[in-house]
């Protein structure tokens, strides 16, 4: 990987069967694309095409973060290292009958600022014995007050699969996750477009599960394409930070139409029951932060709000 003159960086062949391609040189990278790397090679072991990730392209809020994890990982390694075998845990617990919860571990949000200085295993724990079936912990220490330790002591703490929220721009913060125990990472398409499919891999390549994040019909078909074992659907807007509850049962009710079997999830903006109305029997499981991370009682907030 190397910098160049703008807030771009670029990097070649960090993907498992990828072989590495010499970086050429791109003063102008801000109009041709920021990190390349090559697609997975074939069997013959010619590479098939180069892939270029442009993320001045990500507009708002979310390319602001976007830009600061791009600059966090300059320089980080983009090996992978060996496979690791495919556990599925998150998949598993999602999967299982009923409409379960991912309990977000989340300090602090760029919509809400500063939301409670929660210890992440005591949070964890509480969500746990609130019948929660997955917790998820943000890593990203800026705008969410996250970071690696976080992950580590929920890991270390709960029986429950835990998923590495972060903003994942780099081969590196797939390798963390799994270094650090996740069973599963973020990918979002909004920020990797049309290389979620190579992250995809990367993700399995090292025995983890993705939430593939979705928020539009596009995205959607991007997600699809890829391979995707479990897409999330996000009812906001991370441009504009804007919530509509609408969004996940109409892309999840497209994405079984196109004949997706995998595991589907509502995310963001659930705060009572009769939020959940829309999405029950359709999703397979709801991603909830903000309204439980911010109650006076974790465990009895979760019971609460998936209660029937």
């Amino acid at each position: 990987m190397r910098a160049c003159n703008c807030s771009c960086v670029i990097w070649t062949g960090p993907l498992p069967g990828a072989r590495l391609i010499p970086a050429q040189a791109n003063t102008a990278c801000a109009r041709q694309g920021g990190p390349r790397y090559p697609r997975p090679h074939d069997r013959g072991g010619a590479v098939k095409s180069e892939t270029t990730l442009d993320f001045s392209r990500v507009p708002g809020v979310l390319g602001r973060i976007v830009a600061e994890r791009v600059v966090d990982y300059q320089g980080a390694d983009p090996a992978l290292g060996e496979p690791w075998p495919a556990a599925r845990r998150l998949e598993a617990a999602l999967a299982a009958p009923g409409l379960a919860l991912i309990a977000e571990v989340k300090r602090a949000s760029p919509s809400q600022g500063a939301i409670a200085p929660l210890d992440p295993l005591a949070a964890a724990l509480a969500y746990q014995a609130g019948g929660a079936a997955a917790i998820s912990v943000l890593t990203e220490p800026r705008h969410f007050g996250g970071d690696a330790q976080a992950l580590r002591d929920v890991v270390g703490g709960v029986t429950l699969p835990a998923l590495r929220k972060d903003f994942v721009v780099h081969p590196a913060m797939l390798r963390e996750a799994a270094d650090w125990g996740a069973s599963a990472a973020l990918l979002m398409v909004s920020v990797l477009g049309e290389a979620t499919a190579e992250f995809l891999e990367g993700a399995h390549h090292l025995g983890l599960d993705a939430l593939v994040e979705v928020h539009d019909e596009r995205e959607l078909d991007v997600a699809l394409a890829a391979g995707a074992r479990i897409i999330g659907v996000n009812n906001r807007d991370l441009t504009t930070l804007h919530i509509d509850l609408e969004v996940s049962p109409r892309l999840i009710r497209r994405a079984r139409e196109a004949g997706f079997a995998g595991v589907l999830v509502a995310e963001s903006g659930y705060r009572t029951p009769a939020d959940l109305t829309g999405v029950r029997g359709l999703a397979d499981a709801v991603l909830v932060g903000t309204s439980l991370a911010g109650s006076a009682n974790l465990e009895r907030a979760a019971r609460d709000l998936m209660a029937l």
